[in-house]
């Protein structure tokens, strides 16, 4: 059995032993794994450490945007302003968090509809496709979708303060912003998947929800804001015959029960030290109901721990959420902190029977 067929029988609940994926290693990492592990790149790293899958990043790895007047989101209003420098090359994403965006003060949703927005038409799939194809060569389930962080994304264009505010004061205009990133997000989704076939096993969206100690908003704002384009991206995947695996940091257990009855299947990474976020308590409530996908601590245990530390707590763990588990870290960028040889025994103790 490959990897590809592992990931699909845990999705489906009939594994009789847990996955493993390595995550996507921060940049500082990458030289450090690539030289302990003797590979040349993040491809290869996966299929020495064994992972059952691969997240193939239209945006960040595989360069999809291209245009070079303005980034793809453009929450500074950069386009407007020729002067600015920016970062012509990438996505342009920014976090701005106490100051003012482009539509810090808007009140009009007709000004949100004149805006600039990306457009499918200056998106290229020729470099995704190429690793897509790898991966299906190397025998790995394909994770691959755009990101659709629609949450960041839409604060951005506020600064997240403004946004917060925004939403009790001008509701129609923060939804109006979310409805045109869904909307580029469904449109290039679209091209991507037709352009993929039946290549790509399970959309990859990351809807950042959580701090350490609870949900950035409240679950009944989540309802009213973000869950309605979520289901959209969703009933997307479900049309084109996709599994659905949502990636969300931090506390997010008052809102699992909804992201479970709107389609999510697979739910990635599991800050294990966010409040009520170790596996025990979420292997009572949501055993059988969702397949995990991380919960491998990334603030104490991988960076500190001994390896026989780290393969005791990864025992502890796959104990507790059973065989339709994948073992990851509890973030999916392993930074440089995290000693290669603890890497290491978080794969060994993933992989044993």
């Amino acid at each position: 059995m490959n990897g590809r067929e592992h990931f699909r029988e845990i999705v489906e609940r009939r594994s009789s032993r847990c996955g493993f994926w390595h995550g996507a290693p921060h940049d500082d990492s990458k030289p450090i794994l690539h030289s302990y592990f003797g590979v040349k790149d993040d491809f290869e790293l996966g299929l020495k450490l064994g992972s059952l899958c691969r997240y193939v990043r239209p945006e960040e790895d595989c360069h999809i945007w291209q245009r070079t007047d303005y980034p793809m989101f453009d929450p500074m209003n950069l386009a407007a302003n020729k002067d600015a420098a920016l970062q012509s090359s990438g996505t342009g994403y920014t976090t701005i968090i106490h100051g003012k965006a482009v539509f810090a003060d808007c009140e009009d949703v007709e000004e949100i509809h004149q805006y600039h927005w990306p457009t499918v038409d200056d998106c290229d799939f020729t470099e995704t496709i190429r690793e897509i194809d790898r991966t299906v060569e190397g025998g790995q389930a394909v994770l691959c979708s755009t990101w659709g962080s629609i949450f960041s994304n839409t604060w951005n264009f506020f600064g997240m303060e403004n946004c917060l505010v925004k939403m009790t004061t001008d509701p129609d205009v923060v939804k109006a912003v979310t409805g045109h990133l869904t909307d580029f997000y469904l449109a290039a989704n679209e091209a991507l998947f037709s352009q993929a076939g039946k290549k790509i096993d399970s959309i990859f969206i990351g809807i950042d929800l959580g701090s350490q100690l609870d949900l950035l908003i409240s679950p009944q704002t989540f309802e009213e804001f973000l869950l309605p384009f979520i289901k959209k991206l969703i009933d997307q995947a479900r049309r084109w015959g996709l599994y659905v695996t949502l990636h969300s940091c931090g506390s997010i257990y008052r809102v699992i029960p909804q992201l479970i009855e709107a389609g999510v299947e697979v739910l990635h990474p599991i800050q294990p030290l966010a409040r009520n976020m170790d596996a025990a308590g979420l292997a009572e409530k949501y055993y059988g109901k969702v397949v995990f996908m991380g919960g491998i601590d990334t603030q104490q245990i991988l960076p500190f721990a001994t390896p026989d530390e780290v393969k005791a707590e990864i025992r502890r763990v796959k104990k507790l959420l059973g065989p339709n588990y994948i073992v990851c870290a509890g973030h999916e960028t392993l930074l440089p902190n995290v000693p290669p040889e603890n890497v290491a025994a978080m794969m060994e103790a993933a992989l044993e029977v």
